[in-house]
């Protein structure tokens, strides 16, 4: 293990119904006025934005509404928001939804009170403070409803760039797993792809010697890949359900990468360059992304790869274990070739432009230049 600060500020509420105490829970917190964001529908359609307005009544707390989060959120969208909290003065953000409400709801939390543009803070500004943000949670997949993390694409520029702060972690998410049963089996196998990715990227790109970090690693891939087979099945199945909701977060609140040393993300900064020009499900990229990085990254750490095999499969060689991972993908139909989202090879080269440009923002562009990117790419052909 190597030396390291753990901290999340997060209160978690998870339970059946446990979105009934938002209301009580923002009146604690002295907030008397939020601005509740949302999707599109599934909300209104489902009854739950009518629980919750009921919920902040009960508690004596007024809102503005803002719908219309898309599932890879948008600048434009989020600078509309910005503009009518500071109209509204509102007091804290309440995301409802999956982790693209989440995302935006961030972004506008941070954009509200700065004296700039909230894109600066995408290209490299410090966030300084945010309004506090509440979450209620639709979607597991993307662990930030328990993490500072926020990704917003900049259409104009065709930039999915991130930020990620100490200040946007929420002060409370509710995660009610009955909410989730409705959530299609499309996206239920994004969420698993994004989870695993989320283990992954430390798992294999850290320093050696963290053997308690691999075991909860393993783990989680372990639950992910049982409790999504349980819901192919049975959309519907309770247990399920509830262990990935709690999975997902697990695999992004910080706890994996305690002590692991340096490590890196590659393979979202590929994808986010794919699905900041294609809009494809951030899932759906990864899935394409992460075996092509796999079998490119096999040789640089063959000894986690076999580690993988063995434990996630019961295999005995780094390959077949990228191989029934990859397969695995294909079993819960998410796209593991570019081809599979329409996307054709001779594209391979701008999104390897796009992708270096974030690698250099991220600190790894010496480790992956265009060239490196593109080599990647070819093997999801």
């Amino acid at each position: 293990m190597f030396d390291f600060t753990f901290h999340n500020p997060t209160k978690i509420i998870f339970g059946a119904g446990k979105e009934a105490l938002i209301g009580a829970e923002l009146n604690a917190a002295g907030i008397k006025k939020v601005l509740l964001v949302y999707g599109r529908n599934s909300v209104v359609k489902s009854g739950l934005l009518e629980r919750v307005l009921a919920s902040l009544k009960g508690g004596n707390i007024s809102c503005s509404q803002y719908g219309g989060v898309d599932s890879n959120p948008l600048l434009s969208h989020t600078r509309e928001g910005v503009a009518l909290a500071r109209r509204d003065k509102v007091e804290a953000i309440l995301a409802v939804g999956g982790g693209s409400v989440l995302d935006e709801s961030k972004a506008i939390a941070v954009g509200t009170l700065a004296d700039c543009d909230v894109w600066d803070f995408f290209v490299g500004k410090e966030v300084t403070r945010a309004l506090p943000i509440f979450t209620i949670l639709t979607l597991a997949a993307t662990g930030s409803e328990m993490n500072g993390n926020s990704v917003v694409t900049n259409a104009e520029t065709k930039q999915k760039y991130n930020i990620a702060s100490p200040h946007t972690y929420p002060k409370v998410s509710i995660l009610n797993p009955e909410l989730t049963h409705s959530v299609p089996l499309n996206y239920t196998a994004y969420s698993a792809v994004d989870a695993i990715c989320h283990v992954c990227e430390g798992y294999f790109t850290k320093e050696p010697g963290t053997h308690l970090q691999d075991r909860l690693v393993e783990g989680i891939i372990k639950t992910v890949i049982e409790t999504t087979d349980l819901i192919m099945a049975d959309p519907s199945h309770a247990q399920a359900r509830a262990s990935f909701m709690w999975t997902a977060t697990l695999a992004l609140n910080g706890l994996t990468p305690a002590g692991i040393g340096n490590y890196s993300f590659p393979n979202h900064m590929i994808e986010h360059a794919m699905s900041a020009i294609y809009n494809i499900p951030h899932g759906a990229g990864l899935s394409i992304v992460m075996p092509a990085w796999m079998k490119w990254y096999l040789a640089k750490n063959p000894g986690q790869f076999e580690r993988f095999a063995k434990e996630i499969f019961g295999l005995d060689s780094g390959t077949a274990g990228i191989e029934a991972l990859e397969r695995w993908f294909v079993t819960i139909k998410s796209p593991v070739r570019l081809s599979d989202v329409g996307i054709p090879a001779t594209d391979i080269e701008a999104i390897a432009e796009n992708a270096e440009g974030l690698a250099r923002q991220w600190g790894i562009g010496g480790l992956y230049p265009r060239e490196i990117i593109a080599e990647i790419l070819r093997l999801a052909v």
